[in-house]
């Protein structure tokens, strides 16, 4: 129901008085109950009118009528056929006596009414289904106010254009069509090329009316009345280019809104709805064309309309109009900042957290963030995976006190600082104190918990150390969950506190989850409680597959942000999961060799043992060739016993270390040079290859596939 309340009724308590919904209203006969004087501070009142005089307590009917003729009634008009009053009337002859519990009357219809329910200036009876007029200049101010509380309720943009329809139509307009800019201009910058306007949004009053689920009696449907209205869309241009120095370019910099009579609109509205779309425009003051102005400059225009059987609009209606359309522009003005600051903190979080998580052997990751609301977008949570030597990875994941700019900054500086320790292989109670005089650098009031752990697939072992973070779950393949017990330690930027590692077992297909405490911790249960309803969580979730078969990683990680209620988003969270699938001791081949002139031969009769084992003969040639070029760099330069490493997985990968730091670099060999060409060779024919440093010294690996 598209509906405000009539003139015989009290508003709705609950109703927004510029929302564009109403319901079926009651009246009282004129001849029963005389109207009392205006009371209620409501919006310009709907008209109530039918052939069939109604009765207390008979629902009005809500249909399309016929605007009365202009010039039937006698009385003189002084201020416009909105403001006239009954000739000769004293002002206080048929007044109401004033009585504050009963209904409000509109003001002046004791004057404008007959006994019979006809208005005196036209003799007929209002038609039904159209708003009154706004008789006062209190009825304007009291819609303007009611349409500017609707209009800043929007945050976003879509918000901001969709209450400024919903505020007009139908109390101020049967129509109204909104264009911005295309692009919308952000805070001082200043676009280049020219202005092109976007039809963003229409609306009008539905042909076909219903009362919010109530139908209406057959009796009472409204008859169809053909109107140009009805497809605002179709009949109007989508884009519209503003050419400098015309018409329409002059409406929009004079920023007061105009009739579509005026001469200047008459010339811009062709401008701005294109081929045909002069049909929309009714004729005489039935349109209204009013620039939309943010805080620096013109960004859009508004066009109100009304059907040619309404009464027009009025000079004050100008007023009315400039003051919805200022309210508009400048909360789209804040609409398009607050967006462009979401998407500044969108791609800061984003850029702050790995875009994509590494495939390493012997495990799977699937990872998840959120935010803690929509007004805090970002938040001092990260998590990373890190590849390690040894076909190791190092799983971190930590949470800055706050959710601001700031934490996420300094979330930024500890993941990188994280990294780049994670590279130097040191154990991880040794990164947690690396973070913490980190922090303490970086500040006095920097606190942070961070849990770091390092997974080996070929030992099936485990190794966390904790800064105050909250302990990992560990679920089994039988489909036990149990909360790993970790020494919880002291939360990084404290100082001067020692963190313990603790080596666990990670056996194959078991599923570790690391997680923030914003999943597990909220104003309606404490911390712990939520780690129970984890640990419950996971296992319940790992009873569905049944004891033999793990849940799949990315279900189960939206199975565990599904324990969220209503009440437990206070702050943001990250998940980070992490399946062991382990590498088979069948599937590895470990030796140690003495760095001597032998060692290089040697290594190729193991290798080529090896590939005969595991059915990869055909590889044997490339491994010998880069495996002795590996090795002789290596045994070259190493005082200690050099290692060589094979691993069958779904490629093959050969590692070889040594106790020499210095990482070797590719280069391009002189046609001269004797030596030199090993890497090139290593470049040419692996599938990838690296050299990573360690405590004790380097590592040089390179991978081939298995044909």
């Amino acid at each position: 129901m598209t509906e405000q309340p009539t003139s015989f009724e009290r508003p709705q308590p609950g109703v927004d008085p510029a929302d564009a919904r109403g319901a079926l209203l009651r009246t009282q006969q004129q001849s029963q109950k005389p109207p009392a004087q205006l009371g209620d501070p409501a919006l310009p009142a709907q008209a109530r009118a039918d052939a069939v005089p109604s009765g207390p307590g008979t629902a009005a009917p809500c249909g399309k009528g016929k605007q009365p003729a202009a010039g039937q009634g006698k009385e003189p008009s002084v201020n416009g056929p909105e403001h006239a009053q009954p000739a000769g009337t004293e002002p206080d002859a048929h007044r109401p006596r004033p009585a504050p519990e009963a209904i409000p009357a509109q003001p002046g219809a004791e004057q404008e009414r007959s006994p019979g329910g006809q208005e005196r200036r036209t003799g007929q009876a209002p038609p039904p289904g159209r708003p009154m007029p706004m008789r006062r200049d209190g009825d304007r101010l009291r819609f303007v106010g009611a349409a500017t509380r609707r209009i800043a309720r929007g945050l976003d943009l879509d918000e901001i254009v969709m209450g400024l329809c919903r505020a007009t139509v139908p109390t101020f307009s049967d129509a109204i069509l909104v264009y911005l800019r295309e692009p919308l201009p952000v805070g001082d910058e200043r676009p280049s090329g020219p202005v092109v306007l976007r039809l963003r949004r229409t609306d009008r009053i539905p042909q076909e009316r219903d009362t919010d689920g109530v139908l209406l009696p057959p009796a009472f449907e409204p008859e169809p009345e053909p109107s140009v209205l009805s497809d605002l869309s179709a009949l109007t241009a989508e884009l519209c280019e503003v050419r400098p120095g015309g018409a329409l370019n002059e409406v929009l910099r004079g920023v007061r809104p105009v009739f579509a009579d005026a001469p200047a609109a008459r010339d811009a509205l062709p401008e701005l709805l294109g081929e045909g779309g002069e049909a929309v425009v009714p004729g005489e003051r039935h349109a209204i064309l009013a620039p939309l102005r943010g805080r620096r400059r013109v960004i859009g225009a508004a066009l109100f309309l009304r059907r040619p059987d309404r009464l027009a609009f009025e000079a004050d209606d100008l007023l009315v109009a400039a003051q919805l359309a200022t309210h508009s522009a400048l909360g789209i003005d804040k609409a398009v900042l607050y967006g462009r600051e979401a998407y500044i903190a969108d791609e800061l979080q984003r850029t702050m957290l790995p875009e994509t998580l590494p495939r390493p052997t012997g495990v799977r990751l699937a990872s998840r963030y959120l935010p803690a609301a929509e007004t805090a977008r970002v938040g001092g949570d990260w998590y990373d995976a890190i590849p390690l030597p040894g076909s190791r990875v190092a799983l971190v994941v930590g949470d800055v006190m706050g959710h601001s700019m700031t934490s996420a900054a300094i979330m930024g500086q500890l993941r990188t600082t994280a990294q780049t320790l994670a590279g130097l292989d040191l154990p991880p109670q040794e990164v947690l104190h690396h973070l913490d005089e980190q922090a303490q650098r970086l500040g006095t009031d920097r606190m942070a918990t961070c849990l770091y752990a390092v997974y080996d697939p070929v030992t099936h072992r485990i190794t966390i150390a904790n800064a105050g973070h909250p302990p990992p779950v560990l679920l089994h393949l039988g489909g036990r969950a149990e909360v790993l017990r970790v020494p919880s330690g002291a939360p990084i930027g404290v100082g001067g506190v020692d963190f313990e590692a603790v080596e666990l077992e990670a056996p194959a297909g078991g599923t570790l989850l690391l997680y923030t405490d914003g999943l597990v911790e909220s104003r309606l249960r404490d911390v712990w409680t939520g780690i129970e309803q984890l640990r419950e969580k996971l296992a319940a979730t790992a009873r569905l597959t049944g004891p033999d078969h793990p849940p799949p990683l990315e279900a189960l990680c939206d199975e565990v942000l599904d324990m969220l209620g209503p009440g437990d988003r206070d702050d943001d969270i990250a998940l980070l999961a992490a399946r062991f699938d382990g590498i088979a001791p069948s599937d590895v081949a470990y030796w140690t060799l003495e760095p001597e002139d032998s060692a290089p031969g040697q290594a190729r009769r193991l290798a080529r043992r090896a590939l005969a084992r595991w059915d990869l003969e055909e590889l044997t040639d490339s491994v010998e060739l880069l495996v002795s070029e590996v090795v002789t760099n290596a045994v070259r330069y190493a005082s200690r016993p050099v290692t060589l490493r094979l691993l069958r997985t779904d490629v093959l990968r050969c590692e070889v270390g040594d106790d020499v730091p210095q990482l070797p670099r590719l280069r391009q060999a002189r046609a001269t040079d004797e030596g030199g060409r090993g890497l090139y060779l290593v470049n040419r024919l692996a599938r990838r290859w690296g050299a990573t440093r360690l405590s004790t010294g380097k590592v040089v690996w390179f991978e081939l596939n298995r044909g």
